[in-house]
């Protein structure tokens, strides 16, 4: 099923009734603030890295973001293929619908939606434990942190209901001060030379990413690698936004590499430098928690203090703030579109396919996912737990595991669509769209191996509540769920069955 293009300025209702979003919103610029944003480069160095380092691969840190790195950028190879001929923007449900079949799509479609919903309000926990502390330490005044989440998720719901174009600006500024900030620090470290140990050549060397700190060896490197992985989430959604880019066949798969290897470099260009410029055993025994009155972003704070001022500081603590506001308002972005996807086929309500008549948006999934969200902050609140401790962790424990889940089961979509199937042989080659794929797909599912054996150590504090023992089964239920719910439509609705994850631009479909 098609819905064919329309103009570029506004959304059009296509020959069989299904809403389109708004075309021609952004442009290669805007597609790598979103999904830039939505893996939160400021939101992954500070809650990221110090795990790496304290819990993980220690003076290896730079090392694992190396490896993770190679992996995506193989993982992408066969990802940008598939976005060349597909443009949805239920994207991985599009993908694997298209590649395995419609019963692996609707079920990946449903763990993709499980972990965009679920992404938004962990951010918006960690938003809110931010900002808590910053304006409790600089104004004095101590509100509780519902407060600012519930706030940031009425901000992020009003900014979603115009079309993307409002927010791509919104992050683009919030992403570039971030850069900005990361950059300058790093760039002082090695102008510099680095700390006591001048600059740690070894920090990069791939095979450091495959040990541990202290005595737990493996146990350690897959913490860190497992931490590694998650600083990418959200780079994938390039192909939501393809529907809403111009010329899609040539911005998302640009966008995509863009993303994934930009980022990768990034991350280790900074890591790397921030090792250095504390040193190698200052920065482990800071990032284990072994200096008294040293924690995690005092790897950050004492070289931007040493190398930049005590302004810069102040500067990166309310950059923390907004980029992980920034992450937030990307990921609500993501699970909307989802609700969008899945709704607009009949699979959900099918008002959740509606788009606004002026601003093109999903505007009712949105105010849906909104809703959502804040529900999932009151329960967390009304529970008594800590923002950052409980909501955040335990949430972006439970969407990373469902992410990448789909990330490993879209690569073998890959391999199925262009081999199986035999579709565009013009495109299949043996290495973007069989080798690259199939390695992709195998270091996929070692990760999620990894996240699963390691999950207690990846969820620290939050280990013993209920919550964190639900969340395997959380993931494999909805998983079952999705593959029951395609097997009962196959069966008694064949119309909707057919529909699934086949709504695609016209153009996309044969070319």
């Amino acid at each position: 099923m098609t819905v064919r293009s329309g103009d570029a300025v506004g959304p059009r209702v296509g020959s069989d009734g299904v809403d389109r979003l708004k075309a021609d919103s952004v442009g290669l610029p805007g597609v790598v603030f979103m999904a830039v944003a939505t893996a939160a480069p400021i939101t992954a160095m500070t809650g990221n890295l110090p795990i790496i380092i304290g819990q993980g691969n220690g003076a290896g840190a730079p090392a694992a973001y190396v490896l993770a790195t190679v992996v995506l950028t193989v993982f992408s190879v066969g990802y940008v293929a598939m976005a060349r001929h597909i443009t949805a923007a239920g994207a991985f449900y599009g993908y694997v619908s298209h590649g395995l079949g419609r019963v692996a799509g609707m079920a990946s479609g449903l763990l993709a939606l499980l972990a965009y919903i679920v992404f938004e309000a962990s951010v918006i926990g960690f938003f809110a434990y931010s900002l808590r502390g910053l304006v409790r330490s600089q104004a004095g005044v101590d509100l509780d942190w519902g407060w600012y989440a519930l706030v940031g998720l009425t901000v992020i719901g009003v900014t979603a209901w115009f079309d993307l174009h409002l927010t791509a600006k919104v992050l683009g500024v919030a992403l570039l001060l971030e850069i900005a900030v990361l950059g300058a620090v790093s760039l002082a470290v090695l102008a510099a030379g680095g700390g006591p140990d001048g600059i740690v050549l070894g920090a990069v060397s791939p095979l450091n990413g495959l040990k541990g700190v202290g005595s737990s060896g493996t146990a350690a490197a897959g913490v860190g690698l497992v931490f590694a992985f998650c600083s990418w989430v959200g780079f994938e959604s390039t192909a939501m936004y393809g529907e809403e880019s111009r010329d899609p066949k040539r911005v998302v798969p640009r966008a995509t590499m863009v993303s994934v290897v930009g980022i990768g470099l990034f991350y280790v260009f900074v890591s790397w430098m921030i090792l250095s410029g504390n040193g190698v055993g200052h920065a482990v025994a800071v990032a284990g928690g072994a200096v008294p009155g040293k924690d995690g972003n005092s790897l950050f704070f004492d070289p931007l203090g040493e190398h930049l001022g005590a302004w810069a500081v102040t500067v990166f603590q309310w950059l923390v703030v907004t980029g992980s506001f920034a992450c937030a308002m990307a990921f609500h972005q993501c699970a909307a579109r989802y609700l969008y996807a899945i709704g607009r086929e009949g699979l959900l309500h099918p008002a959740l396919g509606r788009t606004h008549p002026r601003h093109g948006s999903p505007y009712v999934a949105s105010v849906v996912q909104s809703a959502v969200a804040a529900g999932l902050v009151l329960a967390f609140l009304l529970a008594g737990m800590d923002p950052y401790v409980h909501l955040y962790t335990l949430l972006a424990l439970l969407g990373t595991m469902a992410i990448l889940v789909v990330q490993t089961l879209c690569s073998f979509a890959v391999v199925g669509y262009f081999h199986v199937q035999r579709r565009h042989p013009e495109t299949a080659h043996w290495f973007r769209t069989l080798l690259a794929p199939l390695v992709g797909g195998v270091a996929m599912g070692a990760v999620v191996a990894l996240l699963v054996a390691d999950r207690g150590a990846v969820a620290g504090a939050a280990a013993g509540t209920l919550v964190f023992r639900l969340i395997p089964y959380l993931v494999i239920g909805v998983f079952l769920v999705g593959i029951g719910t395609a097997l009962v439509l196959r069966r008694v609705r064949p119309e909707l069955y057919a529909r699934m994850g086949r709504i695609v631009l016209e153009d996309a479909v044969e070319r």
